[in-house]
């Protein structure tokens, strides 16, 4: 299988050119909207067509790398880290990360899949998304419905270990909602749990991609903003080591510092 990003880390080029339909809509997000958008109803239509109820892990992540490029030819800078962790990855894991946009869930797949057969938990309003439904149903997540705590941690576990026992890693976003600043304390603990329970490792993941905010009538579809850098940092994987407490404080303080980091790093430039 391709690996589109076959080194220990990947930066966008300075010299990146912008996509001529990008620079003729100056600087609006009209034309990036459009191509994705075209970009998922592609999707769509090759599951359609196949009549299949799974889109394979290739297909998924070419239409991830699609849209990882799209991001690039309309002003996206990637600044990826901790590559090389992926590969040292032995059977499937759960990866935790921090959620701020769209952005993630659309372009995690290019950079994992190639190494890691993997899937999302999802909140069910996304599985019955017209555009997005039929293409994240195709990937077999688990649909969590984030009104009960105490039914998705239920949902979760026994989901959770029956995509675990079929390959799949599993990629768990614990904030409740999308959210730019990102809150220690109201980062659950349930991919620890999840990992802990099926004898698997945890590998956290670090994001700051308010590059594409959340849009106020259309969610997933926001603006963007062209001189915010995107940062994705992938941690080393984790064992479980008694009551996973350790691995939980790792984890929250992994994604803290690079947030911070990064945030330092372009207040001085």
């Amino acid at each position: 299988m391709i690996k589109y990003f076959p080194k220990g880390e990947y930066h966008t080029s300075d010299s990146q050119p912008r996509l001529l339909g990008d620079r003729l809509f100056l600087n609006t997000r009209f034309y990036f909207i459009t191509k994705f958008v075209n970009i998922l109803l592609k999707v769509r239509k090759t599951i359609k067509d196949k009549g299949i109820e799974r889109l394979n892990r290739e297909e998924w992540a070419q239409a991830s790398y699609e849209i990882f490029k799209l991001i690039e030819g309309c002003g996206g800078k990637f600044h990826i880290t901790g590559i090389d962790n992926l590969a040292k990855i032995q059977g499937p894991v759960v990866f935790v990360s921090n959620h701020m946009s769209t952005l993630e869930t659309m372009v995690f797949p290019s950079i994992i899949a190639p190494y890691l057969d993997s899937t999302f938990v999802v909140k069910d309003s996304l599985v019955k998304h017209f555009v997005f439904g039929p293409i994240v149903r195709s990937r077999e997540p688990v649909v969590v419905g984030r009104k009960n705590p105490r039914e998705d941690l239920q949902t979760v576990m026994r989901e959770g270990q029956d995509r675990l026992e079929k390959g799949y890693s599993l990629i768990i976003f614990p904030q409740s909602t999308r959210t730019t600043n990102f809150i220690p304390e109201e980062f659950n603990s349930l991919g620890v749990k999840l990992a802990k329970k099926n004898n698997v490792q945890v590998v956290p993941i670090a994001i700051k991609t308010d590059f594409w905010e959340n849009g106020k009538i259309m969610k997933d579809l926001g603006p963007i903003y062209r001189n915010r850098p995107i940062y994705i940092a992938i941690g080393e994987a984790l064992t479980i080591e008694g009551n996973g407490k350790d691995e939980h404080n790792h984890i929250v303080d992994f994604i803290d510092e690079e947030i911070k980091g990064w945030e330092l790093n372009n207040s001085v430039k």
